[in-house]
């Protein structure tokens, strides 16, 4: 799986790279925040329940790789354990926290909207190498000590989107090891730097 995604990386910013870039030089830099809910999927909600996240983001582009922008984030997120899953096992608490490092190619569509305000359409896909953290206590009475396992795991995402230029929502999703979720964020993007 993390070989696909690497390669899968490569070929994007591969192909991101062609053509004849013209005279101007035109490139910049742009800083984003995003916020917003993670659904867990699979046996990963089995243990957990909604969460939710956030990230910073610097990306670059310049008119050699448009409409390709590269882009590299850092976030955190938060998944508390289900009523469900203490109540069905010996559990009492239980949480997972994610410190995904990512970097992935974004690429911006053609506008779907011009007339009264600028809105287009996004596509994205990244590799992450993640820092978690796992906290397991158990219920009195069970004999087991509670631990918090903590490591590094490897995983990707590939989202869709709108952006509105300043505003941009997202959905994406997310595969870290064996922990599947989708996150929506909403996203406010502005230029750090911009050169012609």
């Amino acid at each position: 799986m993390r070989k696909v995604l690497f390669l899968s990386l490569l070929m994007l910013v591969h192909t991101a790279f062609p053509g004849d870039p013209g005279e101007s030089k035109a490139r910049g830099y742009f800083f984003a925040v995003g916020v917003g809910p993670r659904v867990p999927f699979g046996n990963f909600s089995s243990r957990t329940t909604l969460g939710y996240g956030f990230n910073a983001e610097i990306s670059y582009v310049d008119n050699k790789i448009m409409p390709y922008f590269i882009f590299g984030r850092i976030g955190f997120e938060q998944f508390p354990g289900s009523q469900d899953f203490y109540q069905d096992t010996e559990f009492s608490h239980y949480s997972m926290q994610y410190l995904p490092v990512s970097v992935g190619v974004r690429h911006y569509f053609p506008p779907i909207l011009k007339n009264v305000f600028l809105l287009t359409p996004i596509a994205e896909v990244s590799a992450s190498m993640v820092i978690y953290q796992e906290l397991q206590d158990f219920k009195p009475g069970v004999n087991k000590n509670g631990f918090l396992e903590d490591g590094v795991r490897f995983g990707g995402s590939a989202g869709f989107g709108i952006s509105a230029f300043v505003l941009e929502m997202m959905a994406n999703y997310n595969v870290y090891q064996d922990n599947h979720f989708v996150s929506f964020d909403l996203k406010v993007r502005l230029p750090l730097y911009v050169s012609f």
